[in-house]
């Protein structure tokens, strides 16, 4: 797992910052379904983005690990799964925000079927 100078961090920093801008100005149809889905393991719910994310797995374990024994009244894959979508990871475009936030700006809703 790559780790990251300071300037790299800033850098990550300012982009997702700046991923705001790639917001659409129009409204998308809502999404649905995911209500009907049965709760998983974090490791379950991974697993259909490893085609699109094939280090999402080791990302998921080192997050786990880090959620041990969670503080915040959640419980470790709830807690992992925030640190999770918190993690940037190279490439950029490998990295679960950044392909989550592209699916969810997408006009094609069916690429967020359940």
């Amino acid at each position: 797992m790559a780790t990251y100078t300071e300037e790299e961090k800033i850098t990550q920093c300012i982009l997702r910052l700046s991923d705001i801008a790639k917001e659409p100005h129009e409204l998308l149809m809502p999404i649905s379904g995911y209500e009907k889905m049965p709760i998983v393991s974090l490791e379950q719910a991974v697993e259909p983005l490893v085609c699109f994310l094939p280090t999402v797995q080791s990302h998921v374990y080192v997050a786990k690990q880090k959620c041990k024994q969670p503080d915040d009244d959640l419980t470790q894959d709830e807690s992992a799964s925030i640190m999770l979508y918190s993690m940037g990871w190279k490439p950029l475009d490998e990295c679960l925000y950044v392909a989550l936030n592209a699916t969810l700006r997408s006009k094609d809703r069916g690429k967020l079927e359940p």
